[in-house]
């Protein structure tokens, strides 16, 4: 027994050693492929010891590989060479993407991204970092291993005893093997999660970099292909759904607003916190402030907008729907049929516009809008004198003031009259181009901090040290504070031309600015004396961790009239989708087919939930990260049960679903269809 264990092993050593010598090439594609995948989780979701999307990864490089010796050998190099180029390509784009957005990048972007033409200023200046590129190493491996075979004259020597189709086969039956450990591995929430792909962060974590990758290929191509595809079961959920929803109940602000005038303010990346910002006595927002006091003011409102950003926003706070799992409504989807406030105004009479700063093109809105239910949509060259930019378009400032003489035109032949403009100047990378060329901070607001030091007779003298001036987050605030000085001006101009009196101003910020986790280091923790930050250990240290990070990303949102007849803060957890059951009460429309609630009908003791598309939720109570499968208490002496946990997660997983069906499957529209068609066959049938 024992010499016949001794001589399998002497085999399989020989064998072995013959194997590795005869594919090297292949094993460095194997190895370095599989070590960027590692790479990309170390670098992002940080799951570093996690076995399971290293077996899947490893299947798919396998598969893929296999196919190379198909291929005579000395032309295999460009074969692996070539999947080199797009696993590393797909690693660096995905490090940028997950950097900025803290999620992984979609096929069903690839029309998105031609956004991006339109904004290279802010790509280049705020996305790139060194770490992204350090996926090239695997190219720069394979040239070198293949550059020293080449002279070993190794292509030769293995084309006399390889035998391709053997090999090919073999590797395929090992990969498949890899591919039946790692589905013997996999949980019923798993699959659920790779079948749907909204919560990418997750899939990467269990399923490694290329699977998902080759996951989403399939569901982006499936859904381009086949939007029928699971329809009747996506129909008959959607009605169950809103069969079991309660009918809201006439509250006291119901209808308060009904007839009046409606001019809304998309504030572009405006930040709750800038409310309370302020610098060396200067408030970052003074108007925003002032308003929020004198209005009805949420002050726990987050946007819930998802790769298609401020577009996402608009379509969110139009529909109370949540944004598109897959693209983006705007791009992807605007030709459905939505239930939205400019159309249910427009029932009752009203004059509906938008107007933007950019142009029209831009995330498909001059499509979009009217399919929104815009009457008009004024943009850019086609509307508005160019006559001073800022950033990516025209200036808020200018844009407000022309805008203004646009509505009191629009008052003098339609009233009541909605209309929603769009701010554009505080758009990353919150800094613009002088008549030079070159790069400056939008305004000359002080970011600096000014503090005293007594000095060694008893004086006090007052310094200044630089603290933001030169940081991204400072040219932030600089942008935040002249896109307030443009809504104040706009406010005031609004008044000088009456058209406040029987107007409601609604404000909400889009999202927030988008900057990293590492850019509010130095705002929380500066020392000024020694122009320095404070040392991790220091019990005075703010760590802006993954939590803190998420709950900053608060937006405002603002009720506003000229007579502050209401004057109230919600401090109730809100989400973008809320706007619209809670204004619409207001103004006496209703949608039926709303994912989000009237925020004055919850009753006392009732809590909301805000759900974002990636399906992690906030109550007043946590915030809980599904892709992480674990939460924060807001207030570390609360307590939560697992069925509380497991209450809402399943509340976001189903509205996330029933909300992404009613767009990919345009239900409301098919589903009115059908009602009318049943009506009148009812109605045949009575007269029968």
């Amino acid at each position: 027994m024992k010499e016949k264990f001794v001589e399998f092993f002497n085999k399989f050593k020989i064998h072995s050693k013959s194997y590795l010598k005869t594919n090297i090439l292949f094993m460095t594609f194997v190895i370095t492929s599989l070590l960027n995948g590692c790479l990309l989780r170390f670098l992002t979701v940080k799951n570093f010891f996690a076995i399971k999307p290293v077996i899947a990864d490893l299947a798919v490089i396998l598969i893929i590989g296999a196919f190379g010796y198909f291929i005579k050998p000395k032309h295999q190099f460009k074969y692996f060479f070539t999947w080199g180029c797009v696993f590393t390509l797909l690693c660096i784009v995905n490090s940028v993407y997950y950097t900025n957005y803290l999620s992984f990048v979609s096929f069903s972007l690839i029309e998105t991204s031609l956004q991006l033409v339109d904004v290279t200023n802010a790509v280049t200046d705020n996305v790139m970092e060194y770490k992204d590129f350090c996926f090239i190493w695997q190219l720069l491996a394979l040239l070198i291993v293949n550059k020293k075979l080449k002279k070993l004259d190794y292509y030769t020597k293995v084309s006399k005893i390889e035998k391709g189709k053997v090999r090919a086969l073999n590797t395929l039956v090992v990969g498949l093997i890899a591919v039946g450990v790692f589905i013997s591995t996999l949980t019923s929430l798993d699959i659920g999660r790779l079948v749907k792909q909204w919560n990418r962060e997750y899939l990467v974590m269990q399923f490694g970099v290329y699977t998902y990758q080759l996951n989403d290929l399939f569901v982006t191509v499936k859904a381009q292909l086949n939007p029928l595809f699971g329809y009747d079961e996506s129909a008959k959920a959607f009605r169950e759904y809103y069969e079991e929803q309660e009918e809201s109940e006439t509250n006291e602000y119901t209808g308060i607003f009904e007839g009046k005038n409606v001019i809304v303010i998309h504030a572009e990346s405006m930040q709750n916190f800038l409310l309370n910002t302020s610098f060396n006595g200067v408030d970052v927002t003074p108007n925003l402030k002032k308003l929020a006091s004198e209005g009805i003011y949420f002050s726990n409102f987050y946007a819930q907008e998802s790769v298609g950003t401020s577009s996402d926003s608009e379509f969110t706070y139009n529909t109370s729907l949540l944004p598109a799992t897959s693209g983006t409504v705007f791009i992807n989807y605007w030709d459905r049929d939505y239930i939205t406030i400019p159309k249910l105004l427009k029932e009752k009479g009203y004059y509906t516009f938008s107007m933007h700063a950019n142009k029209g093109t831009f995330w498909n809105r001059n499509n979009a809008h009217r399919s929104l239910g815009y009457d008009n949509f004024y943009y850019y060259t086609k509307d508005y004198e160019i006559d001073e930019t800022i950033g990516l378009g025209l200036s808020d400032k200018s844009f407000f003031r022309q805008s203004t003489d646009l509505i009191k035109e629009i008052s003098e032949s339609s009233e009541p009259f909605y209309g929603v403009l769009l701010m554009l100047s505080n758009h990353t990378p919150f800094t613009t181009t002088n008549e030079n060329g070159d790069i400056v901070d939008i305004s000359d607001y002080d970011v600096t901090m000014k503090y005293n030091v007594t000095l060694e007779d008893g004086t006090v003298e007052e310094r200044i040290a630089p603290y933001m001036e030169g940081t991204t987050l400072g040219s932030y605030f600089k942008s935040a504070h002249y896109a307030d000085e443009a809504i104040g001006d706009f406010v005031n101009e609004l008044d000088a031309a009456g058209l406040l009196e029987n107007t409601v101003l609604v404000i909400y910020g889009d999202h927030d600015s988008k900057l990293k986790k590492a850019e509010y280091r130095r705002f929380y923790n500066y020392i000024p004396e020694t122009d320095s930050l404070l040392d991790k250990n220091d019990p005075n240290y703010r760590e802006v961790d993954y939590y803190s990070y998420e709950l900053n990303r608060e937006v405002p949102f603002i009720i506003w009239t000229k007579d502050k007849q209401f004057n109230l803060e919600v401090t109730e957890v809100m989400g973008m989708y809320d706007i619209m059951p809670t204004l619409g009460n207001m103004l006496g429309i209703k949608n039926e087919y709303a994912i989000g609630i009237d925020m004055f009908s919850l009753n006392e003791g009732e809590e909301n939930v805000v759900i974002f598309p990636d399906g992690n939720w906030l109550t007043n109570k946590m915030y809980y990260s599904q892709s992480k499968n674990e939460g924060k208490l807001l207030n570390p002496d609360d307590t939560v049960s697992i069925d509380y946990i497991n209450q809402y997660t399943e509340m976001a997983n189903k509205s996330i679903e029933i909300s992404d069906s009613i767009i990919v499957f345009d239900l409301i529209k098919k589903t009115r269809e059908q009602d009318k068609l049943l009506g009148e066959t009812n109605e045949n049938e009575k007269t029968k």
